[in-house]
């Protein structure tokens, strides 16, 4: 097994002695203290959030510790106060939707340096899972400057690799032809689009070798769906544009994303108090950022579910790993009587099934879900729908003493051959409270 490509793209980019976790870590405070230094000199967002904390003062890791953190609604009421350069030197802006009503929405900036570190970790990383032997498609946005499928393809460009940046899946038959003409064996996707590509267009999905799921919660059931029926390898990527697109990826050993650590510090608090967990432990993700310029984040909190693993990964890396993220704080939901019940659970169960085309997932009160739900065979749609609600329903019995509720609608989300949208992760509509945005 080849160790992962990113432990010797860090050792160069950071200038530490090779297999050094203390000099990383020493690396990262200090490059810490420099952005608290660029932040609070240049963001009027962080000059007033770190109005009381002179940078210089924090001299270990307890120190950083007590740092505030910044949140998504941050961004969301105040984007352009978190910009450090003159906006004639931001190179793209990036405006991301959400499923909610709110008016306000995130704004991240990159200059164009900002966007060539993303380019040189795109190098590396993919370097995880092929090589310049292989061909690519990309179903994610690329056609305009500074998108994840353009900074991907001149990623692969440095090393001579077949790309074709597809953008996001519209037209399944346009979709195989190109398979089959570029004779692709590697695709990079957004997870609920591959798996529905894989289940339309088998004989072309047959060519390929591997693929890369990035953007949302991946789904056991989805691995283990392309493992057995295509002999395909399943690479997870866990980035979010206010990482600036990438943030870690899986090596061969496919067990956790090794982090992009020479450009982001990765910590995993308790939600509620925002302390430190153990190593092991699951809890929030949260990253701060170096070296970025238009706009550096310090102590982000991502809403994602994770945590550092504690043994150490079979490529033989010091790197660290962090498991596999497992959805989303804000799918994970309180009914009656302090039953919680998380999203991911329900997508282990619908995903499965695979007439599916999509769902939704409503609240309607504390005993009732409704599953909205679409399939590609509508005639079958009404069979499809008491079987989803059979099973749904049977899950809940099991395991939640509190009695909720299941109901199925049929609903044609999307078109079959189309995923509105798809760049908005999905989530719970909760309707026992007004709905805000991600």
């Amino acid at each position: 097994m080849n160790k992962t490509p990113l432990e010797e793209w860090i050792i160069k980019r950071t200038g530490i002695s090779p297999e050094n976790q203390d000099e990383l870590r020493s690396y990262q405070l200090k490059k810490i203290i420099e952005t608290l230094n660029y932040a609070k000199k240049n963001s009027l967002f962080y000059q007033k959030q770190l109005n009381d904390i002179d940078p210089d003062t924090v001299n270990s890791w307890d120190d950083f510790n007590r740092l505030p953190f910044t949140t998504g609604d941050d961004l969301k009421n105040q984007p352009f106060e978190f910009l450090c350069v003159p906006q004639s030197r931001v190179d793209r802006i990036v405006t991301l939707n959400t499923s909610g009503t709110s008016g306000s929405k995130k704004r991240i900036f990159f200059t164009d340096e900002d966007l060539q570190k993303t380019v040189d970790f795109f190098d590396y990383g993919m370097r995880s899972l092929i090589d310049n032997k292989d061909r690519v498609m990309v179903l994610l946005p690329g056609q305009a400057y500074g998108t994840i499928g353009n900074l991907l393809k001149e990623a692969l460009d440095r090393t001579k690799t077949a790309c074709i940046v597809y953008g996001l899946l519209a037209d399944l038959d346009a979709a195989e032809k190109m398979i089959i003409e570029n004779k692709i064996n590697c695709i990079v996707g957004i997870p609920i689009q591959v798996l529905y590509l894989s289940r339309i267009k088998k004989n072309a999905f047959k060519k390929v070798e591997k693929v890369l799921l990035s953007t949302d919660y991946v789904p056991q059931t989805m691995v283990d769906e392309l493992n057995q029926k295509f002999g395909c390898r399943v690479f997870n990527h866990y980035g979010m544009t206010e990482m600036g697109y990438g943030g870690g990826v899986e090596c061969e050993a496919l067990n956790g994303y090794h982090l992009r650590e020479g450009d982001l510090y990765f910590e995993i608090v308790d939600p509620d108090s925002g302390k430190p967990v153990a190593d092991g432990d699951y809890g929030e993700v949260v990253f701060t950022t170096f070296n970025r310029q238009a706009m550096p984040l310090i102590r982000y909190r991502t809403g994602d579910i994770g945590a550092f693993s504690t043994v150490a990964c079979q490529c033989g890396t010091f790197l660290r790993i962090m498991k596999k993220i497992e959805g989303r704080i804000k799918n994970r939901l309180c009914l009656d009587e302090g039953v919680y019940f998380d999203l991911k659970e329900l997508e282990e169960i619908l995903l499965a099934w695979e007439d599916l085309v999509d769902y939704q997932v409503t609240v309607k009160n504390n005993r009732l879900l409704r599953i909205a739900v679409s399939f590609y065979n509508e005639e079958q749609s009404f069979k499809q729908e008491q079987l989803i609600k059979e099973k749904v329903q049977k899950y809940f019995d099991k395991n939640y003493e509190s009695s909720i509720q299941v109901e199925i609608e049929k609903n044609q989300l999307q078109k079959p051959d189309q995923l509105v949208n798809s760049m908005v992760k999905r989530k719970i509509r909760d309707q026992r409270r007004s709905e805000g945005d991600e």
